[in-house]
């Protein structure tokens, strides 16, 4: 059975709303390139760094997770992130389509640990692109400067190969560790993920005290306080 594109990777849906304006603005400014490549190159290196990785404020609405709403806040979290990631690489023309895994996170925060009573992260989101004949895997979760204060390897990506979380950080400490692969969604499989979120991190659900909590509190600044000498 072909795994070639179908219409479906350059149609926008409610989610990977690639026919947004600011979306396609975002693409036209952002894709360039001698060739498909380098453009989706371009685009993924934008969205990784365009925008600050923060799992303190997730909003699990259709709204909340839709590509422009990245664009609209300038953070988001993984899912999101490589929704927007599809979303301007279809603006572009390149076909695209989210995948999804289960990962094992040595390195989160300990207020991140307290909410969600596991390391482990359930539909972890990342975005594949049809480039020379393939599928090429792209994961613009964590910003440049967030991977510099973990101490992590920058997931850089060329085009050609798969570019996924390293195992370990800079210092050889685990890092991350896939353990289940869930395949890949020409659109964004929300209502799986808010049933299995409420299943997995009760805590972690709007409404939840450590929820609240969560909310309130400032990701980069607990990253800077636990990544410090003697922190």
């Amino acid at each position: 059975m072909s795994d070639a594109p179908t219409p479906a990777h350059l149609r926008a849906t409610p989610a990977i709303d690639a026919d947004h304006p600011d979306v396609q603005a975002f693409a036209r400014e952002h894709a360039q390139g001698a060739n498909e490549r380098e453009r989706a190159v371009a685009l993924t290196h934008a969205v990784r760094d365009g925008f600050r990785y923060d799992p303190y404020r997730i909003d699990l609405s259709p709204t909340g997770m839709r590509a422009s709403t990245v664009l609209a806040n300038g953070y988001g979290w993984c899912v999101p992130k490589a929704a927007l990631l599809a979303a301007v690489a279809r603006a572009a023309g390149i076909p695209a389509r989210l995948g999804f895994a289960d990962v094992r996170n040595h390195l989160s925060t300990e207020r991140m640990r307290e909410t969600m009573k596991t390391d482990l992260f359930i539909w972890h989101g990342y975005t594949e692109l049809w480039i020379d004949g393939a599928w090429r895997k792209a994961t613009p979760a964590f910003n440049l400067s967030l991977c510099e204060k973990f101490g992590l390897h920058p997931l850089d990506f060329d085009g050609v190969h798969d570019s996924i979380y390293h195992p370990f950080d800079k210092a050889g400490n685990r890092h991350m560790e896939y353990v289940n692969e869930r395949g890949a969604f020409d659109d964004l499989p929300l209502a799986q993920i808010v049933a299995d979120f409420h299943t997995t991190y009760p805590g972690w659900m709007p409404g939840a005290e450590l929820h609240s909590r969560l909310e309130q509190a400032d990701f980069l600044a607990d990253v800077a306080r636990e990544t410090a000498p003697g922190g």
